[in-house]
């Protein structure tokens, strides 16, 4: 899978349903300087809205993108402080 972003770290959340793909991601971001950028690869479709309202209502973090393939959603999570 290759994206135009330049990802730091991809973070594997196949398999995991709510709330685990929102509790790694925020762990995985926690971790990263300003600047980084995370991807998200699930396989719940719960994740499209969980990261987008999580990212939405974090301060420090811009969600980027979204992008739906077949049963595989990939979020680009950008920490920003």
């Amino acid at each position: 899978m290759s994206s135009e972003y330049d990802v730091t770290e991809t973070l594997d959340v196949k398999g995991q349903s709510c709330p685990m793909p929102i509790v790694k991601t925020k762990q995985a971001i926690d971790d990263l300087e300003s600047g980084d950028l995370l991807e998200v690869v699930a396989t719940d479709s719960g994740s499209m809205s969980d990261i987008q309202g999580w990212a939405a209502g974090t301060s420090g973090v811009e969600l980027l993108d979204q992008v739906e393939g077949d049963d595989l959603y990939t979020h680009y999570v950008k920490k920003t402080e």
